[in-house]
């Protein structure tokens, strides 16, 4: 069984192929080779993974995707966001620190702690996480107590217990008149929110490779040993019904669906036998970013994401593009601000005619789009991008579309939470949405121009 590790955009390839090559990660040949037929037979199964030829060899190159890819000979592939611009365990390090801070803000994964000694290091794969930490949640809820509850039972029983069900009484028993075929309700172990945590702590038991959580596995199935597997996945949870009490059951369910059906913005199909969670970096960026100013906004202000009110033309009665920026500020429910998240790596040593920062002509006519649509072309616009060693602070000075729409450059850090960098770009970003300075174009540029901010 083989773990290995994978940053945004690196290439996979086979063991006999590559590894006289820096430039390839290799991985067994079986494991190259099924990932390499879910991309020929079905590309859209596989938008994480591209065929690429590097260095004579042919390679899957990973995509803009981070988290765990499982494949049926055993090997973990892990893949990290690409936040610096090393590859050694540092880097790996930083890269898998921001990628669990930035999952915390993600639609079904609130739940999630960052917090403990180890993944504050960051020295645990990605996936001994997420199973560590549904064991932790487990075995919390064992101290609690499992719940037993009323569980329908039918059975061919010498005595009347429940109901008599006469069709199934008539089939089975017409000889046998002794006998009782009936339903009844029994005080049991076995019910659905209890199945659905013992079939994902048998599942993880097949995946998990650290032997303390296989120590707390081998306690944990014991306690459940009088509960049944799940026969029906899907319908167990719609059977799931948390009685007065039972709170405490809500975040082992809550893993025990991403465990058992791959709950993630994407999953790999083709993959019967193992798990694999795979997140697009854009959507976890903008979430993160998006949970950290919605927190930070004074309480006359709002955010919204993925605002959809405004389109790029009109052509007769019918409007085309629909224009999407990733979050609005409103103030009196007047649109004060547009930003827009983009996970690429920036460098602010690039300040010349040519680089330009490594900045995009595309997302410029993107905003410069916003800007007219959404605020009548006077106002403030942003760009986040993710901090790195080569993007630390704000580009100094607006990029001006014209003296009343300005557009502002920031990173924002992922690594460290609620950081010195974060809050000064919250408070710009508040400023930034205030209508005096909207309306005067007075932009305080204090924020940008502070070079002790870390």
């Amino acid at each position: 069984m083989l773990h290995t590790t994978v940053t945004e955009y690196g290439c996979l390839g086979a063991c006999e192929r590559s590894q006289a090559s820096s430039r390839i990660t290799s991985i067994p040949k079986a494991a190259f080779e099924h990932l390499q037929n879910l991309c020929i037979c079905d590309d859209s199964d596989t938008p994480f993974l591209k065929l690429r030829n590097r260095d004579g060899a042919a390679v899957l190159q990973v995509q803009n995707y981070a988290g765990v890819i499982l494949t049926p000979d055993g090997t973990q592939i892990e893949v990290l966001p690409k936040i610096a611009k090393g590859e050694d365990e540092n880097a790996h390090s930083n890269a898998r620190k921001a990628l669990l801070n930035m999952l915390t803000a993600l639609k079904g994964f609130n739940h999630l702690q960052t917090s403990s000694a180890d993944i504050s290091k960051a020295k645990v794969p990605l996936l001994e996480v997420f199973i560590s930490q549904f064991l932790k949640s487990v075995n919390e809820l064992v101290k609690r107590g499992l719940k037993s509850g009323y569980v329908k039972q039918q059975d061919n029983l010498f005595y009347l217990k429940g109901k008599l069900l006469v069709g199934q009484q008539l089939k089975k028993n017409l000889v046998n008149k002794h006998k009782f075929f009936v339903e009844y309700d029994e005080y049991l172990l076995d019910r659905p929110a209890n199945r659905l945590i013992h079939t994902a702590l048998l599942k993880v038991a097949k995946i998990s490779k650290s032997a303390q959580s296989q120590k707390l596995l081998r306690e944990l199935n014991f306690v459940f040993d009088e509960v049944q597997k799940s026969k029906d996945i899907k319908a167990d949870f719609s059977k799931v019904k948390l009685d007065r009490g039972m709170g405490y059951y809500k975040v082992p369910l809550k893993w025990a669906e991403l465990i058992l059906n791959n709950f993630s913005p994407l999953t790999l199909k083709g993959q019967r036998n193992a798990m694999s969670l795979l997140f697009p970096m854009e959507l976890v960026f903008e979430s993160y970013v998006a949970q950290q100013l919605h927190r930070a906004l004074p309480n006359h202000m709002t955010l919204s994401a993925q605002a959809r009110s405004k389109y790029l033309v009109t052509h007769g009665d019918t409007r085309f593009f629909n224009l999407k920026p990733d979050l609005e500020i409103k103030e009196n429910g007047e649109t004060t601000v547009i930003l827009d998240t983009k996970w690429k790596l920036i460098d602010e040593s690039l300040n010349n005619g040519t680089d330009k920062y490594g900045l995009s002509q595309v997302d410029f006519y993107q905003m410069f789009a916003y800007g007219h649509k959404y605020l009548g072309g006077n106002g403030n616009l942003v760009l986040i991008y993710p901090k790195h060693d080569g993007f630390t602070q704000p580009i100094e000075h607006s990029f001006d579309f014209d003296e009343k729409l300005k557009l502002w450059v920031i990173p924002y850090d992922a690594v460290s939470k609620d950081t010195n960098l974060n809050s000064t770009n919250n408070k710009m970003l508040a400023e930034l949405g205030s209508p005096s300075i909207v309306a005067t174009g007075n932009t305080k540029t204090s924020y940008f121009s502070n070079k002790n901010v870390n």
